[in-house]
C-alpha cells in the first residue's frame, strides 16, 4: 500500500510508516501560488496500486486538499483507494435546525462520494463520529467504515483510575455511548441533565448517579472550547466527586481551551488521541496524547 497524507497529517503518516512495513511512503509536492492557489503534484507512481490517504476535514482548505489528492490518485490509475479521515469536521452542522441552513456534514460527504470509483472500490474510514447517522450521508461510490476508538479510551481510563471510577457524560446526548463504554469496562456510568436557558447558555439540573467520594472520568467525543466540559466537571465536583479527569477522542482545544480546563482547578488531567493536529501542537504535562496510528493499520488487517 502506498501511503499519502495531507500536510496537517504528515505526523500520522510518518508514524504509520515506522510501525508497519506494509506501507510505502507516498510523496506529494506542494507549493502555493502568489494568489493563494495550492499546487500539488503526485510524485510516486500509483498505477495499479492500493493507495491510502490520511487527511482530516479540519477546515475547508484541508478538506479540498484531501479531495484533490484522492481525485488525482484515481486519475493516475490507482486500483483501490482508501481515505482515512481521523477527524471528520462539520459536526456542528450535521442537521438543519432553521430553514435554509446548509447541512455541511452532508455536503462534504457528497463531495467525497463524488470521487470516481477505482476498480477495487473506494473505502472511507471515519473515527468516533459525533453522530452515528453520518456514514449514511455518503453515497454509492464509496464504502464507509465507522471505526471506534474504544480500546484507546479504555486504556486511557485504566491509566487514570484502574477500575475504581465512574464514567461520566457531559450531557444526555452522549449517554448511550458512555453507557456502552462503562459496560465494557465494568464500571458505573453517570450523566448530567441540562436545561437550556438561552441560545448559548445551559444549566445543569441533575446528575443520574451517586458520585460522592469517587473518581469521575468524563468522556466526550470532542473538546472544542471546553465550556460544556467545565460546567459538567463543576456539577460532578459539587455532587461530591473526589477527583475528576477527562478523556476525549478529538482534542481541538480552540480558543485556549486546554488552559481554561487547567485553570478551572478541578480537573486533574486530560487524555486525547492524536486524531486532530491541534493535539500534538500542545506541550503540557496536563495533556496526555494517545496515538491512533496502530488502530489505523488494523483496518487493513481485516
Amino acid at each position: 500500500m502506498i501511503l499519502f497524507a495531507t500536510r496537517k497529517y504528515e505526523y500520522l503518516k510518518d508514524e504509520i510508516i515506522k510501525i508497519d512495513s506494509r506501507f510505502e511512503l507516498g510523496e506529494v509536492k506542494t507549493n502555493t501560488f502568489p494568489d493563494g492557489e495550492i499546487y500539488h503534484q503526485i510524485c510516486t507512481t500509483v498505477a495499479q496500486q492500493h493507495v491510502v490517504i490520511i487527511g482530516g476535514t479540519t477546515d475547508d482548505s484541508s478538506t479540498l486538499e484531501l479531495y484533490d489528492i484522492a481525485i488525482a490518485c484515481e486519475q493516475l490509475g490507482a486500483n483501490k483507494l482508501s481515505i482515512v479521515i481521523p477527524y471528520f469536521g462539520y459536526a456542528t452542522m450535521e442537521r438543519a435546525v432553521k430553514s435554509g441552513e446548509i447541512v455541511k456534514a452532508k455536503t462534504r460527504a457528497l463531495l467525497f462520494s463524488s470521487i470516481p470509483q477505482t476498480p477495487f472500490g473506494n473505502d472511507i474510514f471515519l473515527f468516533d463520529l459525533h453522530t452515528e447517522g453520518l456514514p449514511y450521508y455518503f453515497e454509492k461510490n464509496c464504502r464507509t467504515v465507522h471505526v471506534y476508538c474504544k480500546n484507546i479510551i479504555k486504556e486511557a481510563a485504566a491509566e487514570i483510575g484502574n477500575q475504581n471510577f465512574v464514567l461520566a457524560s457531559t450531557d444526555a446526548g452522549r449517554a448511550k455511548w458512555v453507557e456502552s463504554l462503562a459496560n465494557d469496562m465494568n464500571v458505573n456510568a453517570t450523566l448530567c441533565f441540562k436545561r437550556r436557558i438561552s441560545g448559548n447558555e445551559t444549566q445543569i439540573t441533575s446528575i443520574s448517579a451517586d458520585v460522592k467520594d469517587k473518581l469521575v472520568i468524563i468522556y466526550d467525543d470532542m473538546i472544542r472550547t471546553g465550556g460544556s466540559l467545565i460546567q459538567a466537571a463543576k456539577a460532578y465536583k459539587e455532587a461530591g466527586a473526589s477527583n475528576i479527569a477527562v478523556i476525549t477522542t478529538h482534542g481541538l482545544f480552540i480558543q485556549d481551551a486546554l488552559q481554561k480546563l487547567k485553570n478551572a482547578g478541578i480537573i486533574q488531567c486530560v487524555y486525547t488521541t492524536n486524531s486532530h493536529p491541534n493535539s500534538i501542537a500542545i506541550q503540557d504535562d496536563f495533556l496526555v496524547v494517545k496515538s491512533i496510528a496502530k488502530l489505523i493499520t488494523e483496518q487493513f488487517s481485516l
